[in-house]
């Protein structure tokens, strides 16, 4: 099934929900990346909330998330925008951890603890930045804990990698699901007691539930407002490592040029790797001219 997300309101509107299936996005990275099964969790639960975050921008708007932990993996990167479009990077992606106590991948220590930070570029140099500490190291909790401390909206954030031996991805996906004013108690009580007995958002993937039956599972009643592809895709280009290049500055260039006669630049995102010659490098210094 291909990957997509959807948005849908319950509770008469006072419930905003999202939901994604993001196993082939999270494969991608995981061939791009050849992350671990432990890596692989960590970097596909973060661009699974990751494109759901992005489906709540608008027009040309997008964001980053970082997440900054003291575990082996180090630092996770998350870029996502408002068309489904999702690339990531995970610092140590080849660390490998036993089994936590309850037998799953032990993202938790694999992130550490440390701070999570959402950029939204909402156009016109126009930026919003919020941060809350990483509370669990799980992320599902993390990010509930950053909408709701950040963006002062309650939220519960569910999501999910499940892993084969061989390293692929089985299944992938998560919801999120935000309360807004005007909800009875009741009513939360019930969304809270339905979550709280959900096993894993992976198990109701791996068994077959899509998107739109993961939020009547949980929700009941719901109204589906859209339905968007998600997909990794990496934006990088010579124009843009030209840029690069060029920004580092004529001394830099020269200091390239002397002392190796030559450039490989890999991109952080795709492991897509570009070559420039001498004369490559030579040109590019014209800019200075």
């Amino acid at each position: 099934m291909k990957d997509y997300l959807v948005k849908a309101l319950a509770f008469d509107g006072k419930v905003r929900a999202y939901a994604a299936l993001s196993t082939h996005l999270v494969n991608d990275l995981q061939k791009s990346h050849q992350t671990t099964p432990v890596a692989s969790a960590a970097l596909g639960r973060a661009a699974t909330v990751g494109a759901m975050m992005g489906a709540m921008l608008k027009g040309e708007e997008k964001l980053t998330i970082q997440i900054k932990g003291d575990g082996p993996i180090g630092q996770i990167i998350i870029d996502a925008n408002s068309k489904g479009i999702v690339r990531g990077y995970i610092t140590n992606g080849q660390v490998d951890l036993p089994l936590n106590e309850q037998g799953k991948l032990d993202v938790a220590k694999a992130v550490g603890k440390g701070h999570l930070y959402v950029i939204k570029d909402l156009g016109l140099k126009d930026y919003y930045v919020g941060s809350v500490p990483l509370i669990s190291g799980e992320l599902g909790e993390d990010f509930t804990y950053y909408f709701a401390h950040s963006e002062q909206i309650p939220s519960a954030v569910g999501v999910g990698v499940l892993v084969h031996p061989n390293y692929e991805i089985r299944a992938a996906g998560g919801f999120i699901i935000q309360i807004m004013p005007g909800m009875n108690e009741d009513d939360i009580q019930t969304i809270e007691q339905k979550i709280s007995g959900l096993k894993s958002v992976t198990n109701l993937i791996d068994q077959g539930f899509t998107p739109e039956q993961i939020l009547e599972y949980l929700l009941g009643e719901v109204k589906f407002l859209e339905r968007m592809d998600i997909k990794f895709q990496c934006n990088c280009s010579y124009e843009r490592i030209n840029n690069m290049l060029i920004g580092l500055g004529k001394e830099e260039i020269n200091d390239l040029i002397e002392k190796e006669g030559k450039a490989e630049i890999t991109c952080q995102f795709c492991n897509k790797k570009y070559y420039y010659s001498k004369e490559d490098l030579e040109r590019l210094l014209l800019h200075f001219a």
